[in-house]
């Protein structure tokens, strides 16, 4: 479900005071595929419920160059929220989560393998809530970047 990012942290809030486990990721998810899936898959056995922060077209636009993102971020959150796994989907136009992580204080943060600890953006804010900072493994072979390049 999209929410609107002014929900999500009321949300979250309730939730967690329902004594329910917040997992937060974020990204693209440009071009959905089955790293993303298994990745965030793997993200939702960690808590109660799952929500992505999903980049915006021009945060897309700002990490990844002009030429992206290759799908809208209106069609990206729908596939986003189709998927299982995912319980809430909120976009944010900032070039970082950092923001909306301090909005929301998961109890877990969870990045892919291609991240270390000391490079996660939220992660002293999470920490700083007692909560959790764990990295999934990158799932090798798999990547956006690796689609675009080979329908070139």
């Amino acid at each position: 479900m999209l929410l609107k990012r002014n929900s999500i942290a009321k949300l979250t809030k309730e939730l967690k005071e329902k004594g329910k486990i917040i997992v937060f990721t974020n990204g693209c998810f440009d071009i959905i595929h089955s790293g993303h899936t298994k990745y965030l898959s793997e993200a939702k056995k960690l808590g109660d419920y799952l929500i992505v922060g999903l980049n915006s077209d021009s945060s897309v636009k700002m990490l990844k160059g002009d030429t992206r993102p290759i799908n809208n971020e209106e069609d990206r959150a729908e596939v986003l929220s189709a998927l299982k796994p995912v319980d809430f989907v909120t976009i944010f136009d900032e070039e970082t989560p950092a923001e909306l992580i301090e909005e929301i204080i998961p109890n877990v943060l969870v990045k892919g393998g291609d991240y270390t600890a000391d490079s996660i953006v939220g992660a002293d804010t999470v920490k700083k809530h007692n909560g959790k900072v764990l990295i999934i493994p990158f799932v090798p072979g798999k990547s956006t970047s690796q689609i675009i390049n080979k329908m070139k």
